[in-house]
Parts: C-alpha cells; structure tokens; sequence
C-alpha cells in the first residue's frame, strides 16, 4: 500500500476563517421578523447568541480572525489528513485521481468541533452559564458536550428520538464530556410536549429538537443556544477544512476539479468547498462543488426556495433557503444528521445561482458506498459520509466511461465507528429504501404561509 498521508504541519493551521459572502454575486437575502415579515437586525438574534457569533453572522469581511485559544485547541487534532485514495482508484478501475479530506481524527470523531469550539469559546467571553442545542446522529452534540467541557459551561442537548434509540454510545459520549441529554420530542418544553400530544410515537426531527432547544435558552438570561449548522457563522468556522486541503492539494502537485461533500444544513460542505469556490470567484478556476443529500430528504434536489423557519414549532426568524417545510418530519434513515428539512442560506443562494450542484441518493446505495470505501481505504465511514462518497463513485465511473481523468476531493466528515447498528441493519437486509413521492412534497409545502422567492 502506497503512503497515503498529506502532511501539513501544525503551522499551517489557518489564522483565519474564510467569508464567502464577501466573494458572492449575489448575497443572501436578509433573515424576516415572522410576525411583520420585515427584515430583523443583529439585536433580534441577541437573546440566543452572543454578541461575537452574532457580529460574524452579519460580516461581509472576506477573511476572520481564529483566537489564539480557538487554534491551540484545534492543535489537538488538525490539521487534518488528507489521503489519496488509490486503493479505491484501483478497486473502480477508473482513470480519475480521489483524495479524500478525514475529518475522523478530532476526538467527537467528526468536523463538528471545529465550530463547537469557536461558538463556546465566543459564549465564555460574555459570561454564559450553559448552553442549548439539538443534534441529529449525535456528531454535533458531541462536539458541543466536548468544547463546553473544555471552558467550563453546562450542556444541555436535545437528541432526535431515532438517533437516541440507534446510536446509544453517542449519548454516553456527551454524559462522559457533563453534558445532559434527553430524546426529542420530550416533556421537558412546551414544543416537545405539543409534538407528542400529536403523534405520542413521534421519530422527531432535527425541526423538533431546535424548537425544543432554542425555548429553554429563551427561558433563562444565563442560557444561550448553539447550532450546529445552517447559520453563516456555523459554515465559517468550518473553512479551515477547505483551506488545509487547499495547501495539501498543493504539496500533492494537484487541484480538484470535483468536489463532493454529505449535505444536512450546510457546514460539512461548506468546509470543504468554500475556500476552492474562492479560486473559482478570484482566479476563474471552474471547480465543480457537489452537496450530496438523502433521497428521503431531498430539500436541494426537489425543495422549494422560500421563506421558512429554521424549526419545527416557528420560534425562529423565517430564512431564504431551499426547504422541504419545517413541518416536515423524514423517514428515520440512520444518516441521523441530514435529516433536516431545509438548507443554510448561504449555500440556498449558492445553488440558486447555480454556481454548485446537489445530488440525491438512497440509504441502501450509500451503505453499498461506504462498505466498498472501508474495504479499500480501511475507514468505515460514518452513514452521512457514506453520501459523499456515493456520489464520487459515480464521478470516477464517468471518468472511466468517457476515457478522462479528472481528481475527486471527498470530505470524509466522519468515521462511523458508532453507527455499527446501521450497518448491522444493512448486513441484516433491514434497511429500507424511502424516496418521497411529488405529492408528500407537495402537501409538506402548501402548509407554509410564507413567501416564495422567485
């Protein structure tokens, strides 16, 4: 086996994060008041974050400062490696050249600490006592429970009922890190106990878990919430992904012409793409980016681009993005983290300007990915990255049908060392195939009141 490491040293950890907004033709269209529908300002974001995240938010700076605190902690695991993937080059036969980024290295065993670090960090400088979230598979807690750990603040998260019932280690993972975790719906809020009243064996959502979170941190000054993605900070921090596997691309001699990367709300994609969408801005590079989502939850593939909130119950401001309808609940595929029904606006408007791609692909197709990737490369991914890398299997296949060789860049978000019950349910032939018809679509949007953006 050919050495497969990139090495960057600890040096090359960036300084800074990278704003896209600053590069977009078109900027996102503002956040509205859903009672007014008029656009909100950064004080109306203050009773659920604090003043530093919320300044990012806004920004239109191309380039943000990492705080030295912020860095010495990603010290621990980054950079990252990135791998040239030629055992599954050979496996497919394909003249194409596959690297992959792996984010599986940081201790929650995913890219999410990349954010949660930055956001508890910005939290401890104004004093928070405990902060709120949801998670779907468990990823993004983890990371929360872990960086809340690191500066001494209370945790409190709301896991998807589905992915509490699979993925049970996960939340010993948080209890080991001080974090509280309760299965969403619960009783604990006012938005839980509305769910269960109306469907008492209710699978939940990540919708559902946000409503559950953002009301305790709305109930208590000391408390603040925290999300895991979608939010233009969340997909900012996650750019020191994209700009290591620009460097080591560099060291391979190299530049990707593809893309791909697992897509729920946007900050595993991002990471990786936005700093080599800058070249395509800056230097009129023409890198293709490929946001991979679950057939069962396909918002950027056959949603709609309106106004919606960003939670089940409507305690959000309404956002532009491509959404299924916040009342949409998917089928509980175990890809517990792209169960969400909408897209961080960034990445909405992105696609709107048709300047990235999205794909779907079906639970069963995506195990078969991941299995023939631990096979060759060892790794067992995680069942959202298995997304990604389903849609590089077809890229390399249509490199090997049309004769040419282009390089495939993989963000390989996570390893799936807890997910072993999903891919016992695919070995045990269990798992189900769950593609929405037209209408399930179109009844999940024509309960929205609010505005459609052409």
């Amino acid at each position: 086996m050919k050495e497969r490491k990139i090495i960057l040293a600890e040096k090359d950890i960036p300084e800074n994060w990278y704003n896209i907004l600053a590069n977009m033709p078109n900027k996102p269209m503002p956040p509205l008041n859903p009672a007014t529908q008029e656009p909100i300002g950064p004080d109306a974001l203050a009773p659920l974050f604090p003043m530093g995240l919320i300044k990012q938010e806004v920004s239109a700076d191309k380039w943000i400062p990492i705080p030295e605190e912020v860095r010495d902690i990603y010290k621990m695991w980054r950079p990252s490696p990135l791998y040239r993937a030629s055992n599954l080059e050979k496996m497919l036969d394909t003249p194409a050249k596959i690297y992959y980024k792996y984010e599986g290295v940081s201790p929650a065993g995913s890219h999410k600490p990349n954010t949660a670090v930055a956001q508890v960090y910005y939290n401890k400088q104004e004093g928070v006592k405990r902060i709120t979230t949801e998670t779907g598979a468990g990823q993004w807690g983890s990371a929360l429970a872990l960086a809340c750990n690191f500066f001494d603040i209370e945790c409190e998260v709301y896991m998807v009922r589905v992915s509490y019932e699979h993925k049970p280690y996960r939340k010993v993972m948080m209890n080991t890190w001080g974090a509280e975790v309760f299965p969403s719906p619960s009783d604990r809020t006012e938005a839980g106990r509305k769910i269960l009243a109306q469907d008492p064996n209710s699978p939940g959502s990540l919708g559902i878990a946000i409503s559950e979170a953002v009301e305790r941190a709305a109930m208590d000054e000391n408390t603040k919430y925290s999300l895991g993605s979608v939010l233009n900070h969340v997909l900012l921090h996650q750019t020191v992904i994209g700009q290591e596997a620009l460097k080591q691309m560099e060291i391979a001699g190299d530049l990707p012409d593809i893309i791909v990367a697992p897509f729920g709300g946007g900050s595993n994609f991002a990471g990786i793409s936005f700093p080599f969408l800058r070249l395509n801005f800056e230097e009129g590079k023409k890198i293709r980016a490929i946001a991979s989502e679950p057939a069962s939850c396909p918002k950027l593939t056959r949603g709609q681009f309106r106004y919606d909130f960003g939670d089940t119950i409507g305690m959000t401001p309404l956002l532009p993005m491509y959404t299924l309808g916040h009342n949409f609940v998917p089928a509980p595929i175990h890809a517990g983290g792209l169960r969400y029904h909408g897209a961080g606006v960034i990445v909405s408007q992105l696609l709107k300007d048709k300047l990235i791609e999205a794909r779907a692909h079906n639970q069963i197709e995506c195990f078969e990915a991941g299995i023939l990737f631990a096979k060759t490369e060892a790794i067992i991914p995680a069942p959202e990255a298995t997304h990604g890398i389903a849609t590089a299997l077809q890229e390399a296949q249509k490199c090997k049908e049309e004769g040419v060789s282009r390089t495939i860049l993989i963000h390989l978000c996570g390893h799936g060392n807890f997910d072993m019950a999903a891919y016992d349910a695919y070995f045990a032939g269990e798992l189900t195939e769950h593609e929405l018809t037209e209408k399930e679509i179109t009844d999940s949007l024509a309960e929205l009141d609010t505005p459609v953006i052409e």
